[in-house]
């Protein structure tokens, strides 16, 4: 006589999470939203400083425009804009220690 065995492949279940945890997530969601709509406006404010007061900060008119193009609505531009920044100050400390 033969026997066979046999196994039952049984998905363990993930637990949910619970409901203050789930209300917690959906909150920084909408947080992360609302800084980025945030930061959109913030943008359009610093555009109509002069280009010697957007330098004097390390950025450029290009910047501005391309933070706001580069991005989606939702996500947050000012992550480009600081890229933008320290770059240019890398890149004008390097030019002024070799002169």
């Amino acid at each position: 006589m033969r026997t066979t065995d046999r196994t039952l492949a049984i998905g363990l279940a993930t637990p949910s999470l619970s409901l203050t945890a789930r209300m917690m997530l959906a909150l920084g969601n909408v947080m992360s939203i609302w800084r980025a709509v945030r930061n959109r406006q913030e943008i359009e404010y610093l555009s109509e400083l002069n280009d010697s007061q957007l330098r004097d900060i390390g950025l450029s008119r290009q910047d501005l425009s391309a933070a706001l193009t580069t991005s989606t609505f939702f996500e947050d531009p000012s992550s480009y804009l600081t890229n933008s920044a320290r770059r240019r100050t890398r890149l004008s400390a390097f030019s002024s220690s070799r002169g």
